[in-house]
Formats: structure tokens, sequence, C-alpha cells
């Protein structure tokens, strides 16, 4: 009987140690890092990186976009400066982006002005480093004169019988191409073809397009260092007949790439230093985000290992099972959120680094642009958890976590209305009001934002 009693007496003290161990487990893993910190005295390593990752993060997204916006905005200004340089007729309303437009599209009627296009840009590109206020130098070893490559794509063969109006009809298409090299300065591109035995069907045609390339250097205003970059515009006049309306609109594009520059000693050691500062915090953010990455990793693991803990426990001594709701209770979803934004910022800003290097060009900054974007935007989302500290933005945070599934249902009805009034409206409508011609205006007539405006139109219209 004694020996029962002990082994009673024992089992019942085992279950209350274990008991006792599962609720201090418990108590610990729920509390904020704040209270954490008052009882355990151990100091919040991943509050503290976290603060620290986002001062930091966030000066390499504020440096990286104003470098980035001086590009886009030199970009596009580029493409201005060559539409005036280059295209025939070229108007400063058409820079404009404006609704209702105040002018419509540049375009060509008759063939005789397709000509005077061709041979206005030609003659342009010739005298471009007399003429321009740019520095715009030829894509040559010498500087001299480069030539022009003019290509045609169109149906390969294409007629119609004008007796009894039948269309001879091959739907392959083919692309031709001449160099245009050593223009006088009173070019004249129809004689050229001519010459050349180059022919152009308007029948046949689909787009043209003169390729001619140029080199710039551009003196960067930005902060204290003045290291010049060099780039290549890959100019494309396209005269597009697709549509075979009776026009061929006419647009410009300048794909730019950027070029290493042969500086002097006293720029290549501004660029040194600048190198070193960008790429120090390249280098800082990337350790903070892995830091900050392995840490939640290690916070999730020890989570779910108490989990499981738990579920033995009352499955063994409460003869219970947990039920769903509680298990999700262990799973932190603002660590997850950490995790995605360290994963998004940490390849973000790697890509920044090759960037930065001259490594990686073109779509590269927009895909840069879009990781370090949401990284940003996921990290600042994950310091509402901290707020939650505080009672009263504790109150704020419950209130928008319990209203989330409302909300998303709300947007659900928004959606499937938005869906139904734009289809709608944009077939039976936007074939004869250019109001109603894009999904972004008819949202804008489903939001009433511009009711007055559509009254200026009717009004201007007679309707």
């Amino acid at each position: 009987m004694d020996f029962s009693e002990n082994q009673a007496e024992t089992a019942t003290r085992l279950h209350f140690m274990k008991l006792k161990e599962i609720q201090l487990k418990l108590l610990l893993y729920f509390m904020n890092p704040l209270e954490k910190w008052i009882i355990r005295r151990k100091f919040p390593l991943k509050l503290a990186i976290q603060l620290l990752k986002t001062v930091f993060v966030t000066f390499q997204l504020c440096v990286f976009a104003t470098y980035r916006s001086a590009d886009v905005n030199y970009t596009y200004d580029n493409k201005i400066t060559f539409s005036h340089l280059f295209l025939k007729d070229w108007d400063s309303s058409l820079e404009v982006l404006s609704f209702p437009p105040s002018t419509g599209p540049l375009a060509v009627y008759k063939q005789d002005t397709f000509f005077e296009f061709l041979d206005f840009a030609i003659n342009a590109h010739t005298n471009v480093q007399e003429a321009a206020i740019g520095s715009y130098s030829y894509d040559t070893l010498d500087g001299v004169n480069a030539s022009i490559k003019f290509c045609l794509d169109r149906y390969s063969n294409r007629k119609t019988l004008e007796f009894n109006k039948a269309l001879e009809f091959n739907k392959g298409t083919n692309t031709s191409c001449i160099n245009i090299s050593g223009a006088s300065p009173n070019f004249s591109s129809k004689e050229f073809f001519l010459n050349n035995n180059f022919t152009i069907s308007f029948v046949n045609l689909l787009e043209a397009h003169l390729l001619f390339t140029l080199k710039t250097v551009r003196f960067r205003d930005l902060g204290p260092f003045k290291s010049p970059d060099c780039f290549r515009f890959d100019v494309d006049i396209t005269f597009n007949n697709r549509g075979h309306d009776g026009q061929l609109l006419v647009k410009l594009e300048a794909p730019i790439t950027r070029l290493q520059c042969k500086a002097s000693k006293e720029f290549k050691e501004d660029s040194r230093l600048e190198k070193f500062g960008r790429s120090g915090v390249n280098y800082i953010v990337i350790v903070l985000c892995t830091s900050s990455f392995f840490l939640c990793c290690r916070a999730i693991y020890r989570a779910r290992q108490l989990k499981r803990e738990s579920i033995i426990f009352f499955k063994t001594m409460r003869n219970c099972e947990m039920t769903t709701n509680d298990q999700l209770k262990f799973v932190n979803f603002w660590y997850v959120l950490i995790i995605m934004n360290d994963i998004l910022i940490v390849f973000g800003s790697a890509l920044k680094e090759s960037i930065e290097n001259k490594q990686l060009t073109g779509d590269a900054w927009n895909f840069c642009s879009l990781l370090l974007g949401i990284g940003n935007l996921f990290m600042w989302m994950g310091i509402l958890r901290y707020l939650g500290l505080f009672r009263s933005y504790n109150i704020l945070i419950l209130t928008l976590k319990h209203a989330t599934p409302d909300v998303l249902r709300f947007l659900l009805y928004t959606i499937l209305l938005y869906a139904g009034f734009t289809f709608s409206g944009w077939l039976i409508l936007g074939p004869y009001n250019i109001k109603h011609s894009r999904r972004h205006r008819m949202l804008c007539d489903i939001n009433g934002d511009a009711v007055k405006l559509l009254d200026v139109i009717r009004s201007s219209c007679g309707d």
C-alpha cells in the first residue's frame, strides 16, 4: 500500500511539474518582447534587428528611389529631345498626357509626306552633333557619321485586282532592310530607294522602322559625387500601318543602355567612394535581413515544437484534443510577413548591387524596384506588430484583425460589380465614346469622379 501510494504521489508530482512546465512555456511564448525582457532580463534581439533594419532599408530605398527617378526622367527627357530633333511636325502638345487629348496622334496620310518624314529624320541624324544642345555622338570608333538602317515589315504577297476587287493574299510576312550611309544635306530617301531598287508597297506594308544609335554622357548632380554616366540610345522611329486604315502612326522609342565610361582619375576616385558607400549600405541591409530571417525561422520552429508538446500534453494528461483554431495560435503570421520581406529585400539588394556595379541594365531596374518596394511595404506592415505593445494601438490592431474577413467580403462584392459594369459598358459604349474606351476610365465613371468632364465632352459634341 505504501509503495502504491508513493507511486501515485510521484505520478501526481510529475504531472504537476509537467503542467507547470507547459504553462510556463506557453506563458513565455504568448508574451510580447517587452514583457519577456522584464521577466527574463533577456535583450529583445529580434526587436532591435527589426528597428535597425527599418532604418537602413528605408535609407537604402530613399537613395535608390532618388537615383531611379533621376534615371527615368533622364530617359524620358531624352526621348522628348529625340522627338523634337528627328520627327517632322512634332508639337509640344503631344508631350502632355491629358484627357480628352488636346490633339490627335502624330500620323502620316500621304506617300510624299512619308518620304518627307524620312528625309527630315535622316538629315537631322547627319547634323545632330552640330544642331543638338545635348552632347550626342555616333556609336562608332572614330565618331564619324554612322549608317542608318531602314527596315520594312510587310506581307509576302498581297495584291488587289482592280477590275473585280478580288484580293490575292499570302499571310506570310518578311522583313527587308537597307543601310543608309553618307547622306548629303539634301538627301532624298525616295531617290535613294529608287537607285537601290528598294521598293516600298504601302498595300503590303505593316511597319517601317528607321533605326540608328547615339551615345551620350551625363554628369549627375545628385549628392557630393559628380562622376559621369555614359549611355547608348537605340532610337527606333516606327511607322505603324497594321490597321491599314489610311494612316501611318508615327512613334519614337529610345531604349537606353548604360556603358562603362573612360573617366579621368578625379572622376574615378569619386566613383570609387560613391561605390563604397552604396555597397556598404547594401551589405549592411543584406546582413540585417539575413539575421532577421534566421531568427524568425528559429522562432517559428520553436513554436512548432511547443505546439507539438502541447498537443501531446493535452492528449495524454487531459485526454482532449486541441482545436484547429488553438493550433493556429502557434503560427505567428507576423514572423511569416517578416520572413517574406527579408527574402524580397535580400534579393532586391543583391540585384541593386549588381546594377550599381553596371553588371545588369534594362529591365533589371524595374525588377529591383519591384522587389525593394514590396519588401519595404511588408517591412512597414510588420512594424504594426510592435505597435501592439501599447494598449491603445493594440485595440486598433485587434479591431482591424477582426474586421478583415468583412473587408475581404466587401472587396469581393465590389470586384463583381466592377467587372459587370466594366465589361458591359466597354462593349456597349466603348466603340462610340472615348470616355468608355479604357478600363480605368470606366472605373472613374462608376466612382463618379469624372461626371463633369463627361458633360463637357457631350457639350462639345453637341449631344
